[in-house]
């Protein structure tokens, strides 16, 4: 992919269906935190220090290449417009601490998408792999290596007890944080959802809804659960907690849908293809409203109720559906809301369309 399609396109490979348990696990990822030693965390870094991080990890960039087998993009913060940045946001490749202060700010985004090495934001590498699916051993194997090349080029911040040096305490020890996106929408109709939250705080990992302005909106009734805590605990402990964690939630997903369709087909159905009717010809749709009726279609689909449509349509309408994305589309960041909502309802026409009957045949 040349870098216009990094915010042009809506491909994300690893949101594409396929995955392992994909009719619930929509991806998993793996971020490291790492720092160099003898220069201040971000927060606490001056403008020279900041030069001297970026450098360094631009000086590994020929070699990283070389290892993972693809160029990488290079977007530098200070210079990609606003819209571009909160792109980045909307396709998980960088986060909203990362767009604060942009001067020193570098993303290193892999032709493939499924790499992506923030420089200057928390800490000064954060390196991200993400596949499709329930897999965190694949994206785990290559930040690992990825690790190990900045390792063994670069002075990296370590102590003995401690483990990893970084900005946040809760981050200390390997610096890893694994995480897995899922799609709950049995768990949230049968209102069965705050219990598998209050559970897996007790395991100590923390479940989040992905979109919605707070803890109690779920649009989309998409949710992301990582763990919480780093020092004390193995690689493979972190890894392993989170899997059984998330087997265990895919299972209840998996109950409480057979449970809709056992006591509530009718109404289920009918929701379900209420809402696709209203994304294939509504000619005005907010972003909530896309991300709510979406997740019934997709519900519909992994249940076989619908049969109109290829799930391939989700991932491309979850990310060309959201704001950002439109107004970079149009080069117009004043757009009004009518505008966009406009702009959305055509994008998500065009994807059910393109995604049809041939869709459904390959799916």
């Amino acid at each position: 992919m040349a870098i216009g399609d990094l915010f042009s396109s809506t491909d994300l490979p690893w949101l594409n269906i396929g995955g392992r348990e994909g009719d619930v696990v929509l991806s998993s990822r793996i971020r490291l935190a790492r720092n160099f030693r003898g220069i201040p965390f971000p927060n606490r870094a001056d403008f020279n220090q900041l030069a001297k991080v970026q450098e360094m990890a631009a000086s590994i960039m020929p070699e990283m290449e070389l290892a993972v087998r693809q160029p990488f993009d290079v977007v530098d913060m200070d210079k990609a417009t606003s819209l571009e940045r909160k792109v980045l946001v909307e396709k998980s490749l960088a986060t909203w601490n990362f767009l604060k202060n942009t001067q020193h700010r570098v993303a290193f985004i892999s032709e493939s998408r499924h790499v992506s090495i923030m420089v200057n934001e928390e800490d000064h590498l954060r390196i991200q792999c993400t596949v499709n699916g329930l897999d965190l051993d694949a994206p785990l194997a290559l930040a690992s290596g990825i690790d190990d090349l900045v390792e063994s080029r670069l002075d990296v911040a370590f102590d003995e007890k401690m483990g990893y040096l970084t900005s946040c305490p809760t981050n200390l020890g390997t610096g890893l944080r694994a995480s897995v996106l899922l799609h709950l929408p049995g768990l949230v109709y049968t209102r069965n959802i705050n219990n598998i939250i209050n559970i897996s705080q007790q395991l100590g990992l923390s479940i989040r809804a992905s979109y919605g302005e707070d803890d109690k909106e779920w649009q989309g009734n998409i949710f992301q659960i990582s763990n919480q805590l780093t020092l004390g605990f193995s690689e493979e402990e972190i890894i392993g907690n989170l899997k059984s964690a998330v087997k265990e939630i895919v299972s209840h997903e998996r109950r409480a849908r057979k449970a809709l369709e056992l006591y509530r087909k009718d109404q289920l159905e009918d929701s379900v293809w209420r809402a696709y009717g209203v994304l294939c010809h509504a000619r005005i749709l907010s972003e909530k409203e896309v991300l709510d009726l979406l997740s019934k279609v997709r519900l519909g689909i992994d249940m076989g109720f619908i049969d109109e449509v290829g799930a391939q349509c989700f991932s491309e309408i979850l990310i060309g559906s959201r704001t950002s994305y439109l107004q970079n589309l149009a080069g117009n960041e004043n757009m009004s809301g009518n505008e966009v909502d406009r702009m959305r309802a055509n994008v998500v026409r065009k994807a059910l369309s393109e995604h049809g009957a041939a869709g459904s045949r390959a799916s």
